[in-house]
């Protein structure tokens, strides 16, 4: 595999270090911003990546979501990801909030969650123009795996990923819990 997209992950944690740093609408609270060294990750590895195929819901479900603050969001249970990680096989529900949207929002739970990463779990982000393949195969990266907001801040409301995507294996890639 190519390095290239080693290194957009390394620009990627880059910038959001000087954007939490620095601007004003960081979700990091101001008095600790000048102390701010960055967030910690996770060494960047392609045991964590896949190309998946997205196995889409021939009739997606509508899933209410409670969120950190106590309220509810719903989503289109759109589609499942299968695949292997340390020799157990794992699947992960993807979501959408609007059927015409062509980004995938995939949250979850794993092995790591509220020990070495934010215990209310992680998110992915995927956006067809650039984790799609040529073959319509998704990519995975778990390298790029997040916490929410409301790891950071208690005034934000983030959605918690659904039992359906809590994992018993550790993902340990991406971002680690913020101290």
């Amino acid at each position: 595999m190519s390095t290239d997209w080693r290194a957009a992950i390394r620009e990627n944690r880059e910038a959001k270090d000087e954007y939490f740093r620095t601007d004003p609408h960081s979700p990091i609270p101001p008095e600790e911003r000048d102390d701010f060294e960055g967030l910690r990750y996770y060494p960047i590895t392609e045991a964590y990546r896949f190309e998946l195929p997205l196995h889409e819901h021939e009739d997606p479900e509508t899933l209410t979501v409670p969120t950190s603050s106590g309220g509810d969001r719903t989503y289109l249970r759109w589609g499942e990801f299968r695949f292997e990680v340390d020799g157990e096989t794992v699947t992960l529900q993807a979501y959408k909030s609007d059927p015409d949207d062509a980004r995938l929002w995939v949250p979850f739970r794993d092995a790591t969650s509220g020990e070495e990463t934010y215990g209310a779990g992680r998110y992915l982000d995927l956006e067809a123009d650039t984790h799609r393949t040529d073959d319509g195969t998704w990519v995975i990266d778990f390298n790029e795996a997040y916490n929410p907001t409301c790891a950071y801040a208690d005034r934000y409301e983030c959605p918690l990923p659904p039992t359906e995507n809590w994992l018993d294996v550790a993902i340990e890639a991406g971002e680690k819990a913020y101290e």
